[in-house]
C-alpha cells in the first residue's frame, strides 16, 4: 500500500457556502471519512484555518526567521487534507474523487515519495 495526500483546493476570498449548503457539505466529508475508515484506507483527515493564520519559519544564516502569514500570496490555498492508503494511484483517484463530490472543492492527489 501507498500513502496519498488528497489536498483540498480552496480558492482565496470566496464566500462561505450558506449555513445549510455548509451542513449537507459537513454531513457529506464525514460520510466520506466514514467510508475511507470503512475500507481501511483512511490514516488522517482534517481542515486548516486560512492562510492568515500562519507563521512561516525561514531559514537564514544559522538562524530560524519568523513571520506572520504565507510565504506567497495566491488565488487559492491548502484549505485542508486527507492522508489515506491506496493499492495504486488508480484508486487513489477514485478517492479523490469521493473527496471532490463531498467537498465542492478541487481535489490534488499526491503520492508520498519512496521512503527506501
Amino acid at each position: 500500500m501507498t500513502h496519498y495526500l488528497l489536498s483540498v483546493v480552496q480558492p482565496a476570498g470566496g464566500e462561505p457556502p450558506a449555513a445549510e449548503e455548509l451542513a449537507d457539505i459537513v454531513r457529506r466529508v464525514q460520510a466520506y471519512n466514514d467510508e475511507l475508515r470503512a475500507a481501511g484506507a483512511w490514516v488522517f483527515a482534517g481542515g486548516l484555518h486560512g492562510p492568515e493564520t500562519a507563521t512561516m519559519l525561514r531559514p537564514k544564516d544559522g538562524d530560524v526567521l519568523v513571520t506572520d502569514g504565507p510565504y506567497a500570496e495566491g488565488k487559492e490555498y491548502l484549505g485542508g487534507l486527507c492522508l489515506i492508503e491506496a493499492a495504486d494511484l488508480d484508486e487513489a483517484l477514485e478517492w479523490g474523487r469521493k473527496a471532490a463530490l463531498a467537498t465542492t472543492l478541487p481535489i490534488e492527489v499526491r503520492p508520498f515519495a519512496d521512503a527506501h
